[in-house]
């Protein structure tokens, strides 16, 4: 069903968007690993390859329209097409908001919040004149009730939350379904890096189903969102968080 789709993920080489991008190989589309690290980037379509799949890695830092463009234009170049977008790629630093600093900001606000307006101002247009186009983007429940040591991390997640909500009403017209997906904590390198085992073991104490989302958990959501089981949904957010937040 899924065979010549083509699907440009951020954030690719790792975590999240590393399971994304093995799931929608599964799923027999071609899968292009949008990554600022290349090297990891070729270590997930190694991956994808040796399990049958096809896939593509492109250099990208989503922070900047031009290299978006450039690495759009090598995809573009070699398949022709991007039919699904899944704005993966962010970054956080937890600590209280009177005690962070403006470069901190700047990159959250970069990555979190320009990324996904960046990418969706160089592809959309591809898929208008396909009149076919799934984008997918990855919020977080931070951005629905707000998340202690992380203000400016919230901010750009409440962001990505609205704005999929506007380009879903602008693009329907275009055949274009837009949703967010919005994964409560998970078990990921970034995770890891920004966190303790405390920190861990209280998160899983409150959640419902006890544990930290693994990686696949939020793949199998943006695997549903970019079917065509799908196709009459758009503006949607769907948390993936083990009950920790329900609204």
């Amino acid at each position: 069903m899924n065979h010549n789709r083509v699907a440009f993920i951020t954030g690719a080489g790792r975590g999240m968007g590393e399971s994304i991008a093995k799931k929608l190989a599964l799923q027999g589309m071609s899968v292009v690993v949008a990554d600022i690290n290349e090297e990891q980037a070729n270590k997930t379509v190694h991956s994808i390859k040796e399990n049958g799949g096809d896939g593509l890695a492109v250099q990208c830092d989503v922070t900047s329209l031009s290299e978006v463009s450039k690495a759009v234009d090598k995809v573009i170049t070699h398949y022709g097409r991007i039919d699904v977008l899944v704005n993966n790629a962010g970054w956080d630093k937890v600590e209280p908001f009177l005690k962070s600093e403006p470069e901190t900001w700047d990159k959250v606000i970069k990555i979190n919040l320009l990324g996904p307006i960046h990418t969706c101002k160089i592809i959309l247009p591809i898929m208008i004149e396909n009149s076919y186009g799934k984008v997918i983007n990855i919020a977080s429940d931070a951005g629905r009730v707000g998340s202690i040591g992380e203000a400016v991390y919230s901010g750009t997640k409440g962001g990505v939350i609205a704005f999929t909500k506007t380009l879903a009403r602008e693009m329907a017209r275009n055949k274009i379904n837009v949703n967010c997906v919005a994964p409560g904590p998970t078990d990921t390198p970034l995770f890891k890096e920004m966190s303790n085992e405390g920190l861990k073991e209280a998160l899983e104490k409150s959640i419902p189903l006890r544990r930290l989302a693994e990686p696949e958990d939020i793949a199998g959501a943006v695997a549903y969102f970019a079917s065509d089981e799908a196709a009459y949904v758009t503006g949607q957010t769907l948390s993936v968080s083990g009950g920790l937040t329900m609204s």
